[in-house]
């Protein structure tokens, strides 16, 4: 029987996915590509930057080979993600949030880099000259699901909120 727990966890990888289709798309009607406009001065811009590398511009190219290995790297990913969802149980919230996350991140790029062969990035977080990679909702949303599963696998597991007995209780 079907778990209808975990539906819940999915709702968050489509919620990730929509709001970050969204805010590229915003950021692509209305602010032009290579502008930039001031948030937080001295602190923060949203920009409009095609990346065609991954997450915060790493192995940026302009040749189509990249974009395509990049795509079939990401659907690799993707599909692992989806396996490692899919066999994780109900009661490991932790793990099955980060997993979402990092799966809502990564159908969001993909998107773009299907569509377009590359994908829009628009937050730019500096402190004088020194400037973060621009990201996107979808880089934040991986960015804190490889953090959690990191939290997840240091934290013990009465923690984490999971029912597996240590040697000690089993005895």
């Amino acid at each position: 029987m079907p778990d209808a727990r975990k539906p819940r966890f999915a709702l968050l990888s489509l919620a990730v996915v929509v709001l970050d289709q969204w805010t590229k798309w915003l950021v692509e009607v209305h602010l032009p590509e290579g502008a930039a406009h001031p948030v937080v001065g001295g602190f923060l811009n949203l920009v409009h930057v095609r990346n065609t590398g991954v997450a915060f511009g790493l192995f940026s190219s302009d040749t189509g080979s990249t974009s395509w290995l990049l795509t079939v790297l990401g659907f690799a990913a993707l599909a692992a993600v989806a396996v490692y969802f899919w066999l994780t149980p109900s009661h490991d919230r932790l793990l099955l949030t980060a997993l979402a996350l990092v799966a809502g991140g990564a159908v969001g790029n993909l998107a773009d880099r299907i569509a377009a062969g590359a994908v829009t990035d628009f937050v730019d977080v500096f402190v004088g000259t020194y400037h973060w990679p621009a990201f996107n909702v979808a880089d934040s949303a991986i960015s804190v699901g490889i953090a959690l599963l990191v939290l997840e696998t240091l934290l013990p597991r009465r923690l984490r909120g999971g029912t597996a007995a240590t040697a000690t209780e089993a005895a």
